[in-house]
């Protein structure tokens, strides 16, 4: 299936993608609780305004403002039977602003978690699951999304369910999880496990990876799991700006703009394709990360101390795929080439 996004990855070395939107949206006055799929509809120049501040800042690919837009999500502000229109709106506008930047972005239309357990240990279904994001994805599609972007997935079942949604709408897709315990997603999935699962899965995603987590260090000694394991698949990296911080009332992430061009030259050298920001992931951060790209030659794959001198150090001392007791300083990188810098 030929689409923007399967088009930039043959013809580019890295895609940047973009930052938060959470983060973004409050700072435009989104309030806590609130659901931010319900400004596609009641602010939408908020959103144009979301999508250029990464555009502008240097972003070949966005995702849409529609994570919390499934049926169980928006039942908790009582919006399910809007589910279609909200996703809709959220891929037409950011149709509209990728078609006038004048180069070509990518519109990523972001499904994210049911919020959900799946069974046997919850209530969801497989089928029930696949509903939801079909439905979503259909909106997306509707509106103009070049891809769907699942991301924060933890459980593999939940995983599995949004790629054969993806099949039914007929849309390519990728896909991330989020390694947030000690390497691991909250139900236990490894990197390595990962790309063993992805190596069964079908329709196969575009690329896949990891998005938020705990800070950029860990995500990118997650990335260097992926590539222990063998994927043989783009991989996508979208790390925290930093680790966040309870200050004067609200969440604030202590990234600053060259602490993320760091971590965006890391991703690179580490093996990503895609590279982009997560929670706290400002137009500033962007721009650092795209310039820092641009300017700086590829390295050698980064050891985990090189990592940690220069984003900090990791939030636990295994990342899911050691043996008991061995900690991240004794793991080094396999010997590799270099990518070829980007035309």
């Amino acid at each position: 299936m030929r689409n923007a996004l399967s088009n930039m990855l043959e013809s580019r070395d890295w895609i940047l993608a973009d930052g938060a939107t959470g983060t973004n949206l409050f700072n435009m006055g989104l309030s806590s609780g609130d659901a931010p799929e319900l400004w596609n509809a009641d602010q939408p120049d908020k959103i144009r305004a979301l999508y250029r501040g990464a555009v502008e800042a240097g972003s070949d690919l966005f995702l849409t403002n529609t994570f919390g837009g499934n049926a169980s999500r928006l039942k908790l502000h009582q919006a399910e039977g809007r589910v279609r229109e909200l996703n809709r709106l959220g891929a037409e506008l950011g149709r509209e602003v990728a078609d006038g930047s004048g180069r070509v972005v990518v519109v990523a239309g972001s499904m994210g978690p049911t919020g959900e357990i799946m069974a046997p240990m919850g209530t969801l279904t497989h089928a029930l699951a696949v509903e939801m994001f079909h439905e979503q994805a259909e909106g997306l599609k509707e509106g103009g999304a070049d891809v769907l972007w699942v991301e924060t997935i933890s459980a593999p079942e939940e995983y599995k369910a949004a790629a054969e949604a993806a099949a039914r709408a007929g849309m390519p897709w990728c896909g991330t999880m989020s390694f947030d315990t000690a390497g691991r997603t909250m139900m236990g999935l490894t990197s390595a496990a990962m790309v063993q699962m992805l190596a069964r899965l079908a329709p196969a995603p575009l690329a896949f990876g990891a998005n938020c987590g705990v800070g950029a260090s860990d995500l990118l000694r997650t990335v260097l799991g992926f590539v222990d394991a063998g994927a043989d698949m783009p991989i996508i990296a979208k790390g925290n700006a930093g680790i966040p911080k309870y200050v004067d009332g609200h969440i604030h992430y202590d990234g600053t703009p060259a602490l993320m061009a760091e971590y965006a030259v890391l991703a690179r050298d580490c093996g990503a394709r895609i590279i982009g920001g997560c929670c706290g992931t400002m137009p500033e951060h962007l721009r650092a990360m795209r310039e820092a790209l641009e300017t700086r030659a590829p390295g050698p794959r980064p050891t985990l101390e090189m990592i940690e001198a220069a984003l900090g150090g990791f939030s636990s001392r295994v990342d899911g795929t050691e043996p008991e007791g061995v900690g991240p300083e004794s793991r080094r990188p396999r010997a590799g080439g270099r990518r070829r810098r980007e035309t």
